[in-house]
């Protein structure tokens, strides 16, 4: 049984209901007091997502260690506990009633109600607070407001590679050269004064042999490897305009009655 005492030594914020082997059920929410012995009999947590189912478990078997209330039930158990949406601080005996035969747990009608305790599970009591937090558990008269910033930068990334490769390609190139190439050309000339001696100058009647080498040219290529040019890569860099769109939260707060607005 947890007592009044423990209720108020939970530190403020932080505090959790977990079950017996440590597991996170939800963050402590209100503690309800029995309207007779003023002791504590009901803690809320929220349990679904985003926090934003609230579930009762009972206190009659349940003890403080640390900022933390220990029951003896797992998450399952306490989600599935009924709803009281309606319960305006108070526990009806009915709605007792049916949370109790959830929990299996033996019920003996009070001739009060359960209401939630004067002080929440931080210690602090309802004198030292201004109004009263429906939707949690109640820290001062004031609530903070906050909003979503956009903040834009850029982030480098790779985009693509470049890169330079070398290689051979076979091209046909036809050139023209002029050649030279002998040939024999027999001549015949009548003898003469001019030619006379060196015609008689060997034997009257004989067998002579007379040979002409000739020759000719070739066509001939040779190829050499000629530097033409040269190629680099290097890099330049483009700034770009660029619009990034949005959408952030600005929370807003909407008073309902009358009142004066302070504003500092």
């Amino acid at each position: 049984m947890v007592s009044t005492e423990e209720i108020k030594s939970l530190s403020s914020g932080g505090g959790n209901v977990v079950s017996a082997d440590g597991t996170k059920i939800g963050g402590i929410g209100q503690v309800y007091l029995d309207d007779q012995t003023s002791q504590p009999e009901w803690v809320t947590t929220r349990t679904g997502l985003f926090g934003g189912a609230e579930s009762f478990v009972p206190l009659a078997q349940a003890n403080v260690s640390g900022d933390d209330i220990v029951v003896p039930f797992d998450k399952d158990k306490v989600k599935d506990a009924p709803r009281i949406s309606d319960s305006d601080g108070h526990l009806s005996p009915d709605q007792e009633a049916e949370l109790y035969r959830y929990y299996e747990m033996d019920y003996d009608q009070p001739a009060a109600d359960a209401g939630l305790a004067s002080g929440n599970g931080d210690g602090q009591s309802a004198e030292d607070t201004v109004g009263h937090d429906t939707s949690g558990p109640t820290t001062d008269s004031a609530m903070t407001r906050s909003e979503e910033e956009l903040r834009v930068g850029t982030q480098d990334q790779e985009t693509g590679r470049v890169r330079l490769r070398k290689y051979v390609e076979t091209e046909h190139v036809t050139q023209t050269v002029p050649v030279r190439k002998e040939r024999a050309v027999l001549e015949r000339e009548p003898i003469n004064e001019s030619n006379l001696d060196e015609a008689t100058s060997g034997p009257s009647i004989s067998e002579e042999e007379h040979e002409v080498v000739l020759h000719e040219e070739r066509p001939v290529a040779e190829k050499t490897a000629v530097p033409v040019e040269r190629v680099k890569l290097d890099k330049s860099v483009d700034v770009e305009e660029h619009e990034v769109s949005e959408d952030v939260r600005k929370e807003q707060i909407q008073v309902d009655g009358d009142v004066d607005d302070a504003r500092h």
